[in-house]
């Protein structure tokens, strides 16, 4: 998915910044801050960072493709009810868990309450929020550590054992980090590899782990994780998920490909927007959004996250499959709605490109844009044409 080019977003954000101080909102009294930092996602083709690509994926691209993508779909439809010893199960429970520090703790509790009044959320799904304060990743790497007992003890508090986690959002930091740029991503990248491999020995039937990035930390008052850290995380985040798509042993989710060490993996929502300057999308952060630290969110800043959270996993492709109750999820790239995707799907997705009209009439039950848009940009155009052959055919 390609987003508008920077111009556009200084543009918009200078706009913003001349509005406010026209109107002398509090926005503007309370001191909106950027960087001038460059989103991941909204990197022109060939601009670098200290000499490396944007892009959330290999290639520059946004959006998760190929043979990779196919088997996160696939994973994503084998996701089910399961009882306490890991077995499908009617009455059975899909856990969705969450690992990370405080951060993650508060944006977690923030997501649970909004999850509580989704009315499309599947029945049987169950959020655990096992994100703790002052954990951050150099602590949670170590298998030992306390902190994954405490997330075993939150399990058994709701009833709910290790073998029915399915689906995990990570999001972690390094704490105090001073290393200059690649090297404190490349740090946390290594130890979210490790903590990959814990995840998926704690929790053998953990399918799916969507990781993001930090938020915005410009306004930071201290040295627990500001800029550029905060950002460069997202280095760590797109690096780590492309060394498993480029067949990383330590990494590997693939049975029958050597041992498996870790579960499938994919963006999360990335959060990260330049303060005010914001990015294409619209996202923003604002002093007001941030606790007095300027580094952990505020309780408008967790809500902030908490809808992200909400939208991504009831849209996004691999993860709308179990998040949404039975039956309201369209499988990306199944454009004759038979639950396969194959090459029976090439001519309705040609109908579907070129036909809208046509496409509603032959096949009535199918989501147009839900099933054919494969670059995740909102429409069906010529754009999904590559995307959805490499679905189809690349291995």
């Amino acid at each position: 998915m390609r987003h508008p080019i920077n111009r556009v977003r200084w543009s918009q954000a200078f706009c913003t910044l001349m509005i406010a101080i026209a109107a002398g909102t509090s926005a503007a009294r309370a001191g909106d801050k950027w960087t001038g930092l460059t989103p991941l996602i909204d990197f022109e083709p060939g601009e670098l960072h200290e000499g490396f690509p944007g892009g959330l994926y290999p290639q520059e691209r946004n959006y998760v493709s190929g043979a990779h993508l196919r088997a996160g779909l696939q994973r994503g439809l084998r996701v089910r009810p399961l009882d306490a010893n890991g077995q499908p199960a009617a009455d059975g429970k899909i856990v969705l868990l969450s690992v990370g520090m405080s951060n993650t703790s508060q944006e977690s509790s923030a997501f649970n309450q909004l999850l509580r009044f989704f009315a499309d959320r599947n029945p049987a799904l169950v959020f655990v929020n096992g994100a703790q304060g002052g954990q951050d990743a150099r602590r949670i790497a170590d298998p030992n550590a306390d902190y994954w007992n405490i997330i075993d003890q939150r399990l058994q508090q709701m009833g709910l054992s290790p073998r029915q986690v399915q689906a995990v959002w990570y999001k972690e930091a390094i704490a105090r980090p001073t290393d200059p740029f690649p090297a404190h991503a490349l740090e946390l990248r290594d130890l979210s590899k490790t903590v990959m491999q814990i995840i998926k020995s704690r929790y053998p039937n953990t399918m799916l782990v969507y990781p993001s990035s930090r938020i915005y930390a410009g306004y930071a008052t201290t040295n627990l994780n500001p800029e550029p850290f905060a950002y460069e995380s997202g280095f760590s985040i797109k690096w780590l998920i492309a060394d498993q798509i480029d067949g990383d042993p330590e990494l590997n989710y693939r049975r029958g490909a050597g041992e498996v060490r870790a579960a499938w993996m994919q963006w999360g929502p990335y959060l990260w927007a330049d303060g005010v300057l914001g990015r294409s999308d619209g996202l923003v952060w604002l002093r007001e959004d941030f606790a007095n630290d300027g580094t952990h969110p505020s309780d408008i800043g967790r809500r902030k996250v908490a809808e992200l959270m909400i939208d991504f996993f009831s849209s996004e492709p691999t993860a709308r499959l179990w998040f949404l109750r039975p039956g309201l999820a369209a499988l990306l790239g199944d454009l004759n709605g038979d639950g396969e995707i194959n090459a029976f799907d090439i001519e309705p997705f040609v109908i579907a490109l070129f036909d809208p009209d046509e496409f509603q009439r032959r096949f009535p039950n199918v989501n147009r844009v839900a099933a054919g848009d494969l670059n995740q940009d909102g429409a069906v155009d010529a754009f999904d044409i590559e995307p959805f052959l490499e679905l189809l055919f690349r291995n």
